[in-house]
């Protein structure tokens, strides 16, 4: 039987015995490339090797690699449940050669591979080539044709388009054609009625693609020509997923021992069968399906580091698993959390892998738990959010629908699926209408174009060389022009730079290049693939000339004092709370240091102060910094240093040690000498930024001494208008405890002023159909006399709407509330009314359906305000 541990292994064996070096996988979340948010083919990790910027050790490399393809050029979301073969999350097999071998051996080992090892049957397999483009004036690829002709007979060697068979990892770079691999698993019977051949690259869920062997030689431009490749190089992919449901004998990714236990657990856990169907009316199988696959993803992304959030690459993975959670909740009938009942599952099948699942199995259930549970609730709050929508005839409108997406997280598709229900439809039109405008201000937000590299030195490599020296003499390699919402600034990268670039949680040095009498300010360096680049407003007159490069000196050592601080944070945090405690990340400049980790609970003021307390005591035995380079990972390892999930680290790192026995990791980072440089270390802050994950903000040395400073002299000024007490604790406590009884007096009087409002109010009700309606400017201030004035006036007119308008010191409030009796016959909502009317006051506001509130500043507008809700009272009868 070939088990899928067992199909990935003898891929990577068998390269391995072609000279190939077997490196693992790259994390799936991609932070070195500002081009790519995750990894999404199998050379995206080695993108430098292809651009020049970076030599590999070896120039054959086979791994298997994590992907994502949920967002971008490269998008199977939607796909995803609806065929048998589509994943956001795959494995991809592949080998690669960096000016090595070429298409010979590319082709002669794949097809060696499939039929010989794996023993894949010859007359099931077709190769596609490609056919050539003349607007791009590229050639078919006879080439490739001609080798394959040694393998394969004429008739199964398909010629396509660019479309199918030129490959390319974006708008620039390298780039080329290829040849696809495909194979039809359809029965004897079935081929012999229809040729395969004519269903290759056709959609048919049983033939299909399993290798594509991409032939690097052309070097995309900025404007678009294509230029030869220096050295020519192979890339090739294969999808695990797709290669099981072949040599298992399976119909569907989902039914190999990939998929197959998911499945198994999700049945149990929700009482359903899974037929394994296809089509609309299967929606409990296709609802599995995504379950199955979308687990995989996001367990999988949460353990490389990312977790759920409102952006970015943390708001890809929530959307991830709220679509999970919405096929449960719509289809399999879920009301509880579900899914990260299924983390232990995918832990144990890829634990021969990626064994940083295993490591986190349980933070990364109670991230997926608490998740759940939020969105369950948002779930809950947008069927009432959709009872309350008013229809225009008989459609939900686009604007609304959107609303519910945008502002509350609520998918398109079960606005959709709850409007049918109602017999409604939803204005798609219009709802696309607004999502393009919203895409349309990111993309107007995010403008940006970038020229090609003016290449002055073509064979140099950059060198960093800030460890020991802040700066030093060196040479252009080469630059570029960016352009940024019409402001023109230019990257440079030099051949030797002290800058440090940004990475590791640490801002990019700033500081200075001198030409001769000419001084270019650098304002930030950054890090793209493997370049060190250098962000100024201005080139000089003369480029090609040697230059003086200088980073400002009091920026990096302040910066020093927080990242080194950082590593005294992680290990005296870890001592606290326990080695559950892992960074999830940070940001360190020269004015603050950022620190977030994982932890379930919120940190008592005790863990806080002995946190503080070990770290302040850490720099005043003025450690000295031990500092290893290229140390072999795998000696790093037996060390004991704690590395990242989540980080790619090369065969050597470098370790950061502060005393062996209590801070070790792996950093690439600028750090002090000694922790006495730090100087005085303060904690400021402790919060939550996302389930499990808890922040902690700090400041060092002159900042440090003056937040003190200022903490002591508002102490001194609190003493000072308690009339210096010895005990302001105390004086402060007994002003609160008498400002929380004068409270009571006040609402009291509120209470008492509602009371004796309601007979005069009584006499301005005016009917509107079968609803009373009162409009009113009112002196009665606070929420609870508002409600005590409506239940009273409920007594006698049961089916009311009220409107009051206050007029305060600063600003005026309004407030509208509605019957409950009405919401439901009628369709008011006080919430979407006073968002409405709002505007008269030139405020906002919201609320439930039956009580909403909103701030203002203009009091001349309530009167229209009140005629607007008027209105809408009337329309509604």
């Amino acid at each position: 039987m070939w088990h899928a541990k067992k199909i990935r292994q003898t891929f990577l064996d068998y390269f391995e015995e072609k000279g190939h070096k077997i490196v693992p996988s790259a994390p799936v979340v991609n932070s070195d490339d500002p081009t790519l948010m995750f990894i999404n083919s199998g050379m995206a990790q080695f993108k430098d090797y292809f651009l020049g910027n970076a030599v590999p050790e070896n120039p054959r490399i086979a791994d298997t690699q994590k992907c994502l393809r949920v967002s971008g050029k490269h998008n199977d979301l939607e796909d995803v449940g609806k065929d048998s073969y589509h994943q956001t999350l795959f494995e991809m097999l592949g080998n690669w050669s960096f000016g090595d071998y070429f298409k010979e051996e590319a082709i002669a080992w794949s097809w060696d591979l499939l039929t010989k090892v794996y023993g894949i049957e010859e007359d099931r397999m077709y190769v596609t080539v490609f056919s050539g483009d003349e607007a791009d004036r590229v050639p078919a690829d006879e080439e490739a044709c001609e080798i394959w002709k040694k393998w394969v007979a004429d008739d199964r060697i398909l010629p396509f388009d660019k479309k199918d068979n030129f490959w390319e990892m974006g708008a620039q770079g390298p780039c080329g054609p290829c040849a696809e691999i495909h194979i039809d698993l359809r029965s004897d019977e079935e081929r012999q009625q229809i040729d395969g051949s004519t269903l290759v690259n056709k959609d048919h869920p049983q033939v299909i693609e399993i290798w594509n062997l991409v032939f690097m030689q052309y070097n995309r431009m900025a404007d678009g020509h294509l230029e030869p490749l220096q050295n020519k190089c192979i890339d090739t992919g294969m999808g695990l997923e797709r290669l099981c449901m072949v040599l298992q004998a399976k119909n569907a990714n989902y039914e190999t021992d990939l998929f197959a236990p998911i499945i198994q657990k999700i049945e149990a856990l929700t009482n359903n069968t899974y037929t394994n169907q296809y089509g609309d009316s299967t929606e409990i199988d296709t609802a599995i399906r995504v379950i199955a696959d979308h687990v995989r993803a996001v367990a999988l992304v949460i353990a490389d580091g990312q977790q759920p959030s409102n952006t970015g690459a943390g708001y890809v993975v929530r959307r991830i698993l709220r679509r999970a959670v919405r096929y449960a909740y719509s289809f399999l009938n879920v009301r509880e959390p579900m899914i990260c009942h299924l983390v232990d599952i995918c832990a144990d099948l890829f634990d021969a892998v990626f064994p940083e699942l295993n490591a986190q199995r349980t933070s990364i259930k109670q991230t997926i738990e608490a998740e759940e549970r939020s969105f369950l609730k948002t779930l809950e709050r947008g069927l009432q959010l959709f009872a309350g929508l008013t229809p225009e005839n008989n459609s939900i409108t686009g604007k609304d629908a959107f609303v519910l997406f945008d502002t509350y997280g609520f998918p398109i598709d079960l606005t959709m699926l709850l409007a049918s229900e109602k017999n409604l439809t939803v204005d798609l039109d219009g709802f696309n209408i607004e999502l393009d405008q919203q895409k349309k201000r990111s993309k107007v937000d995010a403008q940006k174009d970038v020229d090609d590299w003016f290449i002055l030195r073509p064979d140099s490599l950059s060198t960093f060389v800030g460890y020991d020296s802040l700066h030093t003499t060196t040479q252009v390699i080469k630059y570029r022009k960016v352009t940024i919402k019409n402001k023109e600034l230019y990257q440079i990268v030099l051949g030797k730079t002290p800058f440090y670039p940004e990475g590791g949680g640490q801002v990019g040095d700033q500081g200075w290049l001198y030409f001769n009498n000419e001084k270019i300010t650098v304002f930030d360096t950054k890090k793209e693939n493997n370049l060190i680049i250098h962000w100024v407003n201005e080139l000089p007159n003369q480029i090609d000339i040697d230059c003086k490069a200088q980073v400002n000196e009091h920026k990096r050592n302040l910066t020093e004092n927080n990242h080194s601080t950082a590593h005294l944070v992680h290990a005296a945090l870890r001592q606290i709370l326990g080695n559950h405690v892992q960074q999830k990340g940070s940001f360190v400049s020269a004015d603050k240091m950022r620190f977030d980790f994982s932890h379930h609970t919120k940190m008592t003021q005790d863990e806080i102060d002995a946190v503080q307390q070990i770290v302040n005591d850490k720099i005043r035995q003025n450690i000295i910094l031990k500092e290893e380079r290229d140390v072999p990972i795998e000696m790093a390892k037996q060390s004991g240093a704690l590395m990242l999930f989540g980080e790619k680290y090369g065969e050597t790192v470098r370790i950061i040690t502060f005393d062996d026995d209590f801070s070790k990791e792996l950093c690439g980072g600028c750090h002090v000498d000694r922790t006495g440089q730090i100087g005085f270390f303060k904690l400021v802050s402790e919060s939550s930024i996302a389930t499990g994950v808890r922040r902690v903000e700090a400041i060092t040395a002159k900042l440090a001494e003056d937040y003190l400073d200022k903490e002591v002299k508002n102490l001194a000024a609190i003493k000072h208008l308690l009339k210096n007490p010895k005990d302001p604790v105390g004086g402060v406590a007994d002003l609160l405890a008498q400002n929380k009884a004068l409270k009571k007096e006040v609402e009291k009087i509120q209470l008492l002023e509602a009371k004796l409002a309601v007979s005069s109010l009584k006499e301005k009700i005016e009917s509107i159909g079968n609803i009373h309606f009162l409009g009113q400017a009112t002196d009665i201030q606070g929420k609870d006399g508002i409600k005590s004035l409506f239940t009273s006036l409920q007594k006698d007119f049961p089916n009311l709407v009220l409107v009051l308008g206050h007029q305060g010191e600063k600003k005026m409030s309004l407030h509208i509330l509605i019957s409950d009796a009405i919401v439901t016959s009628n369709g008011l909502h006080a919430g979407n009314m006073i968002k409405q009317v709002a505007k008269h006051i030139q405020g906002g506001g919201g609320g439930q359906a039956n009580f909403a509130s909103a701030g203002g500043k203009n009091p001349e507008g309530l009167s229209k305000a009140i005629d607007e809700a008027r209105q809408i009272v009337k329309s509604s009868i």
